[in-house]
């Protein structure tokens, strides 16, 4: 398991709670990407204002620093619902990033995000996730993985995919 990866999709798919278990599978140290966002864009989310690509530029080459400033492959959940935002991500990284892409329905996601407590971004703002949403394409590296099942699988599948052993 030698690369950088993104668990990526719309806000409330589980990015965070894959990372976690995949860091524990694996042992591949993750990241939040959350935890990279300027106070004002934290601010502005929690009020129910989308951010602008402005307001994620600086994010997105904070991610990719972090890749580029690791020796040891890293898993980072980011929603990097865009194809500009991951090719600004991989320029940044300066290496490979592959994409673990969670993909699940509105209302599937849209419970998850009403149930979880204490996260700044509110329902409101997840049809501007969607509509933002860009899938990786052909020409990137990614897998999509169906969240409407059990955590264990999802978390599975996403480890036999850095292992390589599921690469379509």
């Amino acid at each position: 398991m030698a690369r950088h990866a993104i668990i990526m999709g719309v806000a409330g798919c589980g990015k965070t709670s894959v990372g976690e278990d995949l860091s524990r599978l694996t042992g591949i140290r993750f990241m939040d990407g959350d935890a990279l966002h300027s106070k004002e864009n934290v601010a502005k989310m929690s009020a129910g204002t989308p951010l602008t690509d402005d307001d994620r530029w600086p994010w997105l080459e904070a991610i990719g620093q972090e890749f580029a400033r690791s020796t040891e492959p890293l898993a980072i959940g980011c929603s990097a619902l865009k194809h500009s935002y991951r090719d600004r991500i991989r320029q940044q990284a300066g290496a490979p990033v592959c994409f673990i892409h969670l993909t699940g329905s509105r209302e599937v996601i849209g419970q998850r995000m009403r149930n979880r407590k204490n996260h700044f971004m509110p329902p409101e703002l997840l049809d501007s996730q969607f509509a933002t949403l860009e899938p990786p394409g052909a020409d990137e590296e990614s897998i999509a993985i169906d969240i409407d099942q059990p955590l264990d699988a999802i978390v599975a599948l996403a480890a036999r995919y850095l292992e390589g052993q599921d690469n379509d």
